[in-house]
Formats: C-alpha cells, sequence, structure tokens
C-alpha cells in the first residue's frame, strides 16, 4: 500500500511540474517575449508580423546533436524563406556563448557543404524565462537545460504544431518543413480547407473534410468529378 501511494504521488509531482510550466497548446497565443539575440534585439512574435515563424529550443551551446541541428537549419535557410517563415533558435546560455558558437558554425563544412552564415538569431534565454513561458524546460529530463522543443507558429500568432524531442536525438528538419507546408495547404477555408492524409508529401492528393460536391453543382459541372475521389465511405480525396 505504501509503494503504491509512493509511486502515484511521483506521478503527481510529475504532472504538476510539467504543467507548471504552462506549456502553450495548440490553437493558444504563442507567448510573447523581448530578448537579446545574435541578430540583435528581438520582441517575439510581433517582430514578424503575419509570416510563419519556427521556436526551436536546444539544451546548450557547442553540444554535438544541436551543432548538427542549426548547421541543418542554417542550410535549409533558403527553403523556410520561400515559405514565408521565420526560423528562432533559443538555448539558455548567454548571449556571448552564443556569439562564439554562431562563428564557429559558421566556419564549419557540414555534410560536404560548403560553410553558410546564420541569419536567424540565437536567443539568450540565461534567466530561463523563455523556456518556462514555453514549457521547454522538463525537470525529469533536467532542471537547467531545454528539451528539445519545436513550436510552429502561424501568421495569426498562435500555435499550429508542436514537437518535444529528447536532448540525445536530433529533430528531423525535413519533416518539419513537411509540416509548415502541410499547414499552410491546409490553411484554406470552405472547400478550399483540406486536411493532409498520412505520410502526405507535396504535390500528394489531399483529403477534404466533407462531401467534395452537391447534385447541382456536378449536374452545372460534369467535370467535376473527375477532381476528387473516395476510398471506402468517408474518405474523399482531391486530386493534386
Amino acid at each position: 500500500m505504501k509503494t503504491r501511494l509512493l509511486v502515484l504521488l511521483s506521478i503527481l509531482l510529475i504532472a504538476g511540474n510539467l504543467w507548471s510550466q504552462n506549456i502553450p497548446l495548440i490553437g493558444e497565443n504563442a507567448p510573447s517575449f523581448t530578448a537579446q539575440t545574435t541578430a540583435g534585439d528581438l520582441n517575439f512574435p510581433s517582430d514578424y508580423g503575419t509570416k510563419w515563424k519556427i521556436l526551436f529550443s536546444h539544451p546548450r551551446d557547442f553540444t554535438p546533436v544541436c551543432s548538427s541541428e542549426v548547421l541543418t537549419l542554417s542550410q535549409m535557410q533558403a527553403d523556410f524563406d520561400k515559405l514565408d517563415t521565420k526560423i528562432v533558435v533559443i538555448s539558455t546560455d548567454d548571449l556571448q556563448k552564443h556569439i562564439l558558437w554562431k562563428k564557429a558554425l559558421e566556419e564549419t563544412s557540414y555534410k560536404n557543404k560548403q560553410p553558410v552564415q546564420i541569419n536567424f538569431p540565437i536567443v539568450d534565454d540565461s534567466k530561463f524565462l523563455v523556456s518556462k513561458n514555453y514549457g521547454m524546460l522538463h525537470s525529469v529530463a533536467s532542471t537547467t537545460k531545454d528539451v528539445r522543443g519545436v513550436f510552429i507558429i502561424n501568421p495569426e500568432n498562435k500555435i499550429a504544431a508542436i514537437y518535444f524531442y529528447p536532448m540525445n536525438i536530433g529533430r528531423n528538419m525535413e519533416e518539419i518543413k513537411r509540416t509548415v507546408i502541410a499547414l499552410q495547404t491546409a490553411s484554406g477555408k470552405g472547400k478550399d480547407r483540406y486536411l493532409m492524409p498520412a505520410n502526405w508529401q507535396v504535390g500528394d492528393d489531399v483529403l477534404v473534410p466533407q462531401f467534395p460536391y452537391t447534385e447541382k453543382e456536378v449536374t452545372a459541372n460534369p467535370d467535376l468529378k473527375l477532381s476528387y475521389y473516395n476510398v471506402g465511405s468517408y474518405m474523399w480525396f482531391k486530386k493534386m
């Protein structure tokens, strides 16, 4: 009985620690903050207006997994620019260490590619204010280092998607880019609102949330049927 009570108490303490971090949920406003960065002062997310934004957290500077991720992001900057998406990196190390890390990364060849200048800001969160507001400090893993969190934020500054990774596993940046493209593709209204099936890739057909046409519409435009097909009785696809 005593063992069960101790286990239950541990679970409650863990849950309390996680939720005390106030993890912002999908659909909620992205917590705002002002901070010093390697690109100057930043007021987030307002400085980026109606662009899409991605906030990446890192446990520490000069660590191998973090460095591989930032180098990969630097090589993908043009891809995210085409998606009208701004990247912001955050770590609980201070600004001076960020500056040194950025300089070292900009001199590093990675995966047989030439060194790249890092244009996105690396945020000084040495006081843990941003990390706490975004629920990135999971005390079971570490009390002073960010768990690898990813927050994708839409043009209305609402949380659109969330990922959390352990500190020893690097993120798949192509998957994060795919998620941004999927969110942008799905963000229409009415009959332009789409759903993305499992393993959706750019150019694949998309799901529609309701029956795609009325009898009156297809009578007026018989070719409308050619744009859609169904799988089973409740999955309707639009051909892309």
